[in-house]
């Protein structure tokens, strides 16, 4: 993973790649999603592990890891007999996509904030000392 700014920028990043660089998920968590996304049904947990091929609680920390950062969903559903069981499938591509765009408007103000903190503090450290010529 690069480390500066500009070395972030030079690498060549995949749509996926936005997972990791918001939210710090992991592969396997994309792995989880991109198995959900590309199911015609909402998933169990033990039906996302083995589309993995992982244990299931290894599966179900990454779902909780998803459902926090709002990439799915979880639906309760109810035995008739009583009882139930959740199943989960992938938030809405747009709701996503509008909370990623938040997000970077939120860096956005506050790296140029930092910028005029910046620009103020060594403007003023400039003027105080002139440089003789």
């Amino acid at each position: 993973m690069p480390d500066s700014m500009s070395e972030q920028l030079q690498q060549d990043m995949e749509c996926e790649g936005l997972l990791e660089c918001f939210h710090g998920l992991k592969q396997l968590d994309r792995e989880c999603f991109q198995a959900l996304v590309g199911s015609e049904e909402p998933l169990t947990v033990d039906e996302i592990a083995e589309a993995v091929d992982r244990e299931r609680s290894t599966a179900y920390r990454a779902v909780q890891r998803l459902l926090q950062t709002g990439f799915i969903q979880k639906e309760q559903i109810n035995y008739e007999q009583g009882g139930y069981y959740h199943v989960y499938l992938p938030t809405d591509p747009s709701n996503i996509a509008d909370d990623m765009q938040r997000m970077l408007n939120d860096w956005y103000a506050k790296m140029g904030q930092l910028i005029q903190e910046f620009e103020d503090k060594y403007e003023q450290t400039e003027t105080a000392a002139p440089v003789e010529g």
